[in-house]
């Protein structure tokens, strides 16, 4: 009998995973070299952008700063001294000085004791108003005298800003020097510089997305021998191959070659140990085979005692060897995915007719793709000694359920009707060569060998009161991916 419905699993812990995307990108190859790749994609731009940015504007004031060089140069020919020892500053050539608020001025002033500056003389752009300057040019103009000192304004005439530059002069027959300065409008190279600035930072976004984009690409692409490598070790690990059989680049390929050599030793080795497990279990099965059956042809306490002892010899042989076969498979790392399902119902058809005399009725259920990750013989000694369990202690009725849990794994619950066990007569019971009913035939191994195989295999066996009345062992196993 199948369902496909699964069942629920126990309530573990949750279990919380750090380093996504964004949390610790070390923890992937892939990720490290994207984000190491994006990290100096990110700065190049960043630094290429206001590179490009400065040496624009630094170009177009510099191209400012020549045209008002030209100004004073024309300012200072135009210039001469009265009888009267007063500036005055003919005809320029430039047009837009003579304009009111045209955007280009020029001003000539001379220093005072105070460290300030008197206007002798102004453009006509300026009307009456004067060009900024801050209280230390003087200062720095004496200390740099005949050079040229830029700098910028935010308030002219109009309340533009401005770029201004100055200069201190000796005119001839002046005894003191004298200050020109000129200045024009500097909205447009301002507004140039932006869209300049506006520009090249779109160009760098869409440059550095190319970029990113071209790298996750190339990563992906480059890395992709590893991912099949990668994709070929996990099957062999879920049972899928037993050989790592692609072709790599020659990076990749002595890597490939070595797990190829590990798996083999690792089969070999486990060869070996089960060999001679098995060597060693065939000659112990002998002489206690010659021992029972000396002892069978006799009668007494003694002969009794033998063969009592011998069966219990055996039994233990049997079951070290199971335990060994099923640790080596663990260890060995290979899967084999064997169908719950079939195992199930051989289990319940044979287990059914053992026990027909008591009427045992064996109710299984379990989805058709479920699959155990391990050998058949291991599931069936698994799920016999629980079933066989139940069968032996229950009043009529077994109930079996099987599904998938979390990934990678799934639960098996065997249930029955039977007198249940104590609470606190439960761990003993998982314990070798515990009987909880010395009238009943058995060795007290059937859970114990259930608890070393799941072990083996990395689940877990829970003992529990079951709703039926009797007990619930909950047993939780590797599953094989569909």
């Amino acid at each position: 009998m199948t369902d496909a419905g699964a069942i629920e699993p126990p309530a573990k812990p949750e279990k919380r995973e750090w380093g996504r995307w964004f949390g610790r990108p070390g923890r992937s190859l892939t990720r490290r070299l994207i984000w190491l790749a994006s990290a100096w994609i990110l700065v190049a731009l960043l630094v290429t952008g206001v590179v490009l940015t400065s040496v624009f504007q630094e170009s177009a004031l510099r191209r400012l700063g020549n045209a008002l060089s030209d100004t004073i140069d024309e300012a200072v020919v135009a210039a001469s001294i009265t009888p009267e020892g007063e500036v005055f500053v003919g005809e320029i050539r430039d047009a837009r000085t003579e304009r009111l608020l045209s955007g280009k001025y020029w001003m000539v002033a001379e220093p005072t004791t105070d460290g300030r500056l008197q206007i002798l003389a102004r453009s006509a752009s300026l009307g009456q108003a004067d060009l900024e300057y801050a209280p230390d040019l003087g200062a720095r103009l004496q200390a740099a005298f005949g050079q040229t000192i830029s700098y910028n304004a935010e308030d002219g005439p109009k309340g533009e800003p401005l770029r201004i530059a100055a200069s201190m002069k000796q005119l001839p027959g002046r005894a003191e020097p004298v200050v020109f300065f000129a200045g024009i409008g500097r909205s447009d190279i301002d507004a140039d510089t932006r869209q300049f600035a506006t520009v090249t930072w779109v160009a760098m976004l869409l440059l550095g997305a190319g970029l990113v984009s071209a790298v996750f690409i190339q990563v992906r692409v480059g890395l992709r021998p590893l991912f099949d490598l990668r994709d070929e070790i996990s099957d062999v690990r879920k049972g899928r191959s037993h050989r790592v059989e692609g072709v790599y680049p020659l990076e990749i390929q002595p890597l490939a070659e070595q797990v190829n050599r590990l798996l083999t030793h690792n089969q070999e080795t486990v060869e070996r140990q089960r060999t001679h497990v098995g060597n060693l279990a065939h000659a112990l099965k002998t002489p206690l085979a010659v021992m029972l059956a000396e002892a069978g042809t006799s009668e007494g306490v003694l002969p009794d005692m033998v063969r009592k002892q011998t069966r219990v010899m055996q039994d233990q042989v049997d079951h070290h060897l199971r335990r060994a076969r099923a640790a080596a498979r663990a260890a060995h790392g290979l899967g084999e995915r064997t169908p719950v399902g079939e195992v199930l119902d051989e289990l319940a058809v044979m287990l059914e007719r053992v026990f027909e005399t008591k009427g045992v009725e064996i109710d299984w259920r379990a989805p058709d793709e479920l699959a155990f990750l391990g050998e058949r013989q291991d599931l069936q000694e698994i799920l016999g000694n629980l079933i066989e369990n139940a069968a032996k202690w229950c009043r009529r009725r077994v109930r079996i359920s099987a599904g998938p849990s979390v990934p990678g794994q799934m639960v098996v619950v065997v249930e029955d009707d039977g007198p249940g066990l104590p609470a606190d007569q439960r761990d003993a019971a998982l314990k070798r060569g515990t009987r909880m009913d010395e009238d009943t035939p058995g060795t007290g191994l059937g859970l114990s060998i259930v608890e070393d195989l799941t072990r083996a295999y990395g689940g877990r066996v829970t003992l529990a009161d079951s709703d039926m009345g009797g007990l619930k062992v909950l047993l939780e196993l590797p599953a094989a991916e569909a």
